[in-house]
């Protein structure tokens, strides 16, 4: 399932990473604010080299996020982790294309 939301950069949340089975892992996650008539918060996770399109974003940028979402249970309880895939800035440009 792939969906879509356009925003503000609301928050930029601090980068994670650590080791695991498969190696070194880095996560950052990044919070819009959308532009429905009631807006609302949504935090969004990249992994991997997608962490370094985030870090071109900064607070206050209009974005289109293209994100999969999905839930996995831990314990009884359910968790859903809303993954970004694509980032576009307004104007149409994918961030990983633009120039630094």
């Amino acid at each position: 399932m792939s969906l879509e939301v356009s925003g503000k950069v609301f928050k930029l949340l601090q980068e994670q990473s650590g080791e695991g089975k498969n190696g070194r892992w880095v996560k950052k996650e990044f919070v819009i604010e959308s532009e429905d008539q009631f807006p609302k918060k949504i935090c969004f996770s990249t992994w991997g080299d997608k962490v370094d399109e985030v870090k071109k974003l900064a607070e206050g940028d209009s974005v289109t996020i293209s994100f999969n979402a999905e839930s996995r249970e831990y314990n009884g309880r359910w968790y859903t982790d809303l993954r970004a895939w694509r980032i576009v800035k307004s104007g149409g440009q994918p961030v990983n294309n633009e120039q630094d």
